[in-house]
């Protein structure tokens, strides 16, 4: 693995850049396209930054609808054209009857979750007035309709659906400015939500605080461009740029936030 790659991304993230990096070259080396599992905002950018100077290789992303977070890569030959079915998704409908009871995003990943198959294979997981859908790998759409039949207690039904029926859920994203001393999460999280930094470092000790979708227990963990924090109780924090340094020395950072009321 090229050094100067890797001095770009975290040590963590290796093993992901190593296997994006085979798929780039197996596509170059064998003349047809390459299907990733699903990746989160931050691999997507990885996936587009070992693409770039690449001529003969170009890298396409879906995720079902325009503004999905987690999307399907693949790469492919430059002379390919990329169709909507080569992304090999699956709308899942969830019914349930919802005249008399409610369903939560995290009972649905929790039950999909523990269903033997991992988080790659799921997609987004969205909800509009009360109609919930997830998108899947095709390769395991039947794996979840045979084997799942209720959410928590609550009995359901899963349904195969058109893409053209997914529901595309409105999220308000809010766009911020701030400024931190460092790019440490502690740091982030109490300037974006006007905590405290102690309170900020509680919700990490408390493991109420995800990285792209994995718990994180140090306080002082760095984010990069396209992170997404989730903070329980309070919302979501997406890193859009990262714009310099103040005259006082602190970093100037563009998020986009999402309360927890949407």
């Amino acid at each position: 693995m090229d050094s100067n790659i890797l001095q770009h991304f975290r040590k963590d993230e290796e093993p992901l850049i190593s296997q994006l990096s085979d798929y780039i070259m197996q596509a170059e080396n064998e003349y047809r396209p390459i299907l990733t599992h699903f990746l989160n905002p931050r691999e997507q950018y990885i996936a587009q930054s070992l693409i770039h100077k690449n001529q003969d290789v170009k890298v396409s992303f879906s995720g079902g609808y325009e503004n999905a977070e987690r999307k399907r890569a693949i790469f492919y030959p430059s002379y390919y054209e990329v169709q909507d079915d080569d992304f090999n998704l699956e709308l899942i409908m969830i019914k349930y009857p919802v005249k008399f009871t409610s369903l939560t995003h995290g009972q649905i990943l929790g039950t999909l979750a523990n269903n033997g198959l991992d988080r790659e294979v799921i997609g987004d997981i969205i909800e509009q007035n009360d109609t919930w859908q997830f998108l899947c790998e095709k390769e395991v759409s039947d794996y979840f309709r045979l084997q799942i039949d209720r959410v928590g207690k609550i009995k359901v039904r899963l349904e195969d659906a058109p893409l053209d029926e997914i529901v595309v859920p409105e999220l308000d994203w809010q766009e911020k400015m701030v400024t931190s001393s460092s790019l440490r999460i502690d740091s982030l999280v109490s300037v974006t939500f006007n905590i405290s930094r102690e309170s900020s470092k509680n919700l990490i000790k408390a493991e109420k605080v995800q990285l792209n979708w994995m718990t994180v227990a140090r306080p002082d963990y760095e984010v990069k461009y396209g992170d997404i924090l989730s903070i329980r109780g309070y919302g979501r924090l997406r890193i859009d740029d990262l714009l310099g340094v103040t005259r006082k020395d602190k970093l100037r950072i563009r998020v986009s936030v999402l309360e927890k009321n949407n």
